[in-house]
């Protein structure tokens, strides 16, 4: 895809990776409106020099108004950008989880679904356009502190593959970032020496975007050990590495 003169709506934009790729998208030439649930954040984005919307995709209303307002105001809309979602741990020995569940399904999945709904018209009606959703390298290799986040991110990738074919025709393309863990912040970096640095990332994004025709799946080079676990061989290995974290949830402290 042309990433130098798309009008991008990214939903979730006002921290870590999203704005990043918003910032990217920007830097590139393409128009940028920035979706969010935070006032201040907003704001802050404002002055940068962003178009911004108010946005909550656990509710209906709200992300029909930004609808609305985008559309209005950007009426060349052509891209759009899946990023809100929630990370929670879960134990699920204790079912008290079950808000956290119920949280994650609805911001993750569901959070997705309402936004994809509400502009796919728009971009049906063009003939052309993106769709960019946003799963995970978990949803491919689970990390079993956070089973849900795991299951909505499964869910985002193969709602994906049944909503690429579904508009297969219209000129409405479907591309599935499948982010490994990034470290937005200096904090994350230290926690996980692991995690990709977010400059790195959004580069090989980017680069990955702007190719023609646009892949599938964007897979940094840092992500292919998730993405491909099952094929390659090493997934139940891997599980079992990961489920070493188990011993970070509060009723497994003190645990042998």
């Amino acid at each position: 895809m042309d990433i130098t003169r798309r009008t991008v709506f990214v939903v979730g934009a006002t921290s870590g990776i999203g704005l990043e790729l918003a910032r990217r998208f920007a830097a590139a030439g393409s128009t940028v409106v920035i979706g969010g649930r935070r006032p201040d954040l907003l704001d802050r984005l404002a002055d940068e020099g962003f178009a911004t919307v108010p946005v909550d995709v656990t509710d209906q209303g709200s992300v029909d108004r930004a609808r609305e307002t985008v559309l209005h105001t950007h009426p060349d809309l052509d891209t759009i950008v899946t990023m809100s979602g929630v990370m929670i741990p879960e134990d699920l020995r204790d079912p008290a989880h079950f808000a956290a569940a119920r949280q994650t399904v609805e911001t993750n999945l569901l959070g997705t679904i309402r936004v994809i709904d509400a502009f796919t018209p728009h971009l049906i009606t063009r003939g052309a356009g993106t769709i960019i959703t946003v799963s995970s390298g978990i949803g491919f290799l689970p990390f079993p502190v956070m089973p849900t986040y795991a299951a909505s991110k499964a869910a985002v990738h193969a709602y994906s593959e049944a909503l690429r074919a579904q508009l297969n025709g219209t000129g409405v393309e479907v591309a599935e970032l499948v982010p490994p863990a990034v470290a937005t912040t200096p904090e994350q970096a230290q926690h996980n020496p692991n995690a990709l640095g977010l400059a790195e990332f959004a580069t090989e994004v980017m680069d990955m975007l702007g190719t023609e025709p646009t892949p599938r799946e964007i897979l940094v080079k840092g992500v292919l050990m998730h993405r491909w676990a099952e094929r390659d061989g090493t997934y139940d290995e891997l599980v079992t590495q990961r489920s070493q974290a188990l011993a970070m949830l509060p009723s497994r402290q003190g645990q042998r």
